[in-house]
């Protein structure tokens, strides 16, 4: 059954129909990560310089031939971050650097298909809302995303010079105690077990074939 094939229930997941207030039992205060602000930045690279790191196998047969890279995460890594403030005190410059992890994968000289880390490394400069000064405090963080599915390999530095896609998502988030309204605990349902039958179909089959019988004179 599982939570998307069935909505019988207050207590599981899913559309609310009638009265939204029907069945609810209590107020219950959950841990979360509430997003004060978020916004979104996508960016295309041009003769992008990677480096390859921890490739498998190892020593490969150089020169490479690119094939591919993506990011290995959804996770970008935030440093240098620097949030200022603005006159109205809401919102502010906030500054980082985003680091990329992406994985790449290659033909070596000898017709060996590898792969290798490496990253992107965003500047961001953006505006974005932050919370007024608590005693908690704000964190900004990263959504990455990033393909590649060009690349030319420079036999000079042993890296690539590629093209990218970026997408980069910043967020003002906090961990808080939040006060929602609750109808109870989930009722999970059995799950519904896969299961192919191979002789679906070759049963229904008639015995023999079903044709026009032959007309006799």
């Amino acid at each position: 059954m599982s939570f998307f094939s069935n909505f019988s229930s207050d207590h599981c997941p899913g559309t609310i129909s009638g009265n939204p207030l029907n069945g609810l039992c209590e107020k219950v205060c959950i841990q979360a990560e509430k997003i004060f602000d978020a916004g979104i930045i996508q960016t295309r690279l041009e003769n992008y310089s990677i480096g390859l790191e921890n490739p498998v196998p190892e020593n490969p047969t150089y020169p490479l031939t690119f094939i591919s890279a993506r990011s290995l995460s959804s996770e970008g890594v935030v440093s240098n971050l620097s949030v200022e403030r603005q006159a109205d005190n809401q919102c502010a410059r906030v500054q980082a650097t985003v680091t990329v992890p992406i994985e790449v994968v290659y033909l070596d000289a000898a017709g060996v298909e590898g792969k290798a880390s490496s990253s992107i490394t965003l500047t961001e400069d953006v505006i974005m809302y932050v919370p007024p000064a608590s005693v908690m405090p704000f964190t900004v963080t990263s959504i990455a995303s990033c393909v590649s599915p060009e690349g030319t390999w420079d036999s000079a530095n042993n890296t690539f010079t590629i093209s990218a896609c970026v997408t980069c998502i910043l967020k003002v988030a906090m961990q808080v105690e939040l006060l929602v309204p609750s109808y109870g605990y989930c009722a999970i349902p059995p799950a519904q077990e896969y299961s192919q039958e191979v002789c679906s179909g070759f049963f229904e089959l008639p015995l023999y074939p079903q044709g026009k019988a032959c007309s006799r004179k």
